[in-house]
């Protein structure tokens, strides 16, 4: 996740300040990522650094508010333009579970895609259950995030199926 194109995102819609933008943040992605102030105010002090974002008029004493520059808006531009691409993908903790644990005869891989269907099942009921109390007219966002995780859910699910098949073929 890319929190400097975050905040550009943020500020191209109206000049805030470092707590600010981490609220506005969770609010856009539904809670599901949260950012450390620290990280927001670090990043604004590079993107500053970078001119991409410039300190906006304030009055005294109060929080310094940031608005994006127009090389700011051509840089949040290119990042909206670009295809995200997973070459090479991302690393994928169960992913690397498998992988790991097929490379020695001493695990039983059972159990591990065993345990990781019940929880991903489990998971994707809970969303399923949220996705159904959604409403898309007031709440896009949240509903596309649900749609997201449900699939991705959905799509490891499938995959551990055929992990279940392929080494059932091999033990044949």
């Amino acid at each position: 996740m890319t929190i400097r194109n975050s905040l550009l995102a943020l500020l191209a819609e109206q000049p805030a300040h470092g707590y600010g933008l981490k609220s506005a943040f969770e609010q856009r992605t539904a809670g599901t990522w949260s950012l450390n102030v620290g990280q927001v105010y670090t990043t604004l002090t590079r993107l500053e650094r970078d001119g991409l974002v410039e300190p906006a008029a304030g009055g005294e004493g109060q929080k310094q508010t940031w608005r994006i520059t127009d090389a700011g808006r051509t840089v949040l531009r290119d990042w909206l333009d670009a295809p995200v691409l997973a070459d090479p993908p991302p690393r994928d903790e169960l992913v690397l579970k498998v992988l790991l644990a097929t490379a020695t005869d001493s695990i039983d891989l059972g159990p591990i895609l065993h345990s990781q269907r019940v929880a991903t099942l489990e998971r994707l009921q809970r969303l399923t259950r949220l996705k159904a109390k959604a409403d898309p007219d007031q709440e896009l966002a949240w509903t596309l995030l649900l749609d997201a995780l449900v699939l991705d859910a959905q799509a490891q699910i499938q995959w551990l199926d055929l992990c279940e098949a392929r080494i059932a073929e091999r033990d044949r």
